[in-house]
């Protein structure tokens, strides 16, 4: 009878195990779960800021509207990457989303998220089925790899002179308290 009950349960995990390594929204919700018991928080310590030449870095949404990076100069810009397909950016997209609520009226605070697939239509699609409100843009120029290196989700923070103040690869909770502590810090100042 132990035997069979131990058969059992290994089935049972190994079929759990390949459920979450191969099916990204079993991954997502397995990765959200670990974000709200407190893993996964952006590490938001102070750290040496670094310079890159934004101007021309452009990216257009499903509507032709371009943004270049070089002209946010006195705004604080979140710069998100990520595709429909990652099972990461999938997880953190709620806290995103929940940062993004917070901020989308503020003038002084920008958001872009870049599909890195440049599937506009699919990416919207996603967005709207799962009730987001984040403005999705797809990559029109080089983007140089300070700034991304195929990772996603790849999320860097610009200060308000355009200097890079926070870049994490990977998943983050943030809707993180520290985090959003970090973004009035940064909005504020000069």
């Amino acid at each position: 009878m132990k035997f069979i009950r131990k058969n059992i349960f290994n089935t049972i995990f190994i079929i759990l195990f390949l459920v979450i390594a191969f099916v990204p929204d079993a991954k997502a919700f397995f990765l959200k779960g670990l974000m709200e018991i407190g893993f996964y928080s952006p590490n938001v310590e102070e750290r040496p800021v670094e310079t890159v030449n934004l101007t021309g870095i452009k990216f257009s949404n499903s509507k032709g509207e371009v943004i270049d990076l070089g002209e946010l100069n006195g705004k604080v810009v979140f710069l998100n990457f990520w595709a429909t397909w990652c099972p990461p950016c999938r997880a953190e997209f709620p806290s995103i989303n929940k940062l993004y609520t917070q901020f989308k009226n503020d003038p002084n605070v920008v958001f872009i998220f870049v599909d890195a697939d440049g599937d506009l239509v699919k990416s919207n699609k996603y967005m709207a089925d799962k009730k987001f409100e984040l403005p999705v843009y797809k990559v029109e120029t080089a983007v140089p790899k300070e700034i991304f290196e195929n990772s996603l989700p790849t999320t860097i923070i610009f200060d308000k002179q355009g200097r890079i103040s926070f870049k994490h690869e990977g998943v983050a909770n943030y809707a993180d308290k520290k985090f959003t502590e970090f973004l009035n810090k940064l909005k504020s100042a000069d």
